[in-house]
């Protein structure tokens, strides 16, 4: 029997708005995998600590104030940093469309708008760690 594939879940910064992120995080869970979810106000500093300690596969975040540009900046440095240039990124939230080539340059693999239905978002995030995943 697999170890289900860890996952951290939250939100950065002043973002308090975390009903999407909770939603995602039941989905991902009733999907298989292992959610640690953290809740909002974190640095990305703080997030990249929490991935290494709680050996997470990826990292999603729920971003709905304008910065996610910096804050994924912020929390790839801060993961590359620790030596976990292997954590998977994914966003979602109010992310403009026009926005997304420059996530991917910072590492973000999948991102997420609102409306993306659930199954969307569990069978992109799959896709994303389905060479980490063995079972």
């Amino acid at each position: 029997m697999s170890t289900p594939v860890r996952i951290l879940v939250g939100k950065a910064g002043l973002d308090k708005h975390d009903r999407g992120a909770i939603i995602v995080s039941r989905a991902l869970r009733d999907a298989g995998f292992e959610v640690v979810y953290i809740g909002s106000g974190h640095t990305p500093e703080e997030l990249a600590r929490v991935a290494v300690e709680e050996d997470v596969a990826a990292v999603g975040l729920s971003l709905l104030s304008g910065a996610h540009l910096e804050i994924f900046r912020q929390l790839r440095a801060a993961l590359d940093g620790l030596g976990a240039d292997d954590i998977a990124l994914f966003a979602g939230g109010t992310i403009p469309a026009e926005d997304v080539p420059s996530l991917e340059e910072v590492g973000v693999l999948r991102t997420y708008t609102p409306g993306t239905p659930l199954q969307t978002i569990v069978a992109g995030v799959r896709a994303l760690l389905a060479p980490r995943d063995d079972g």
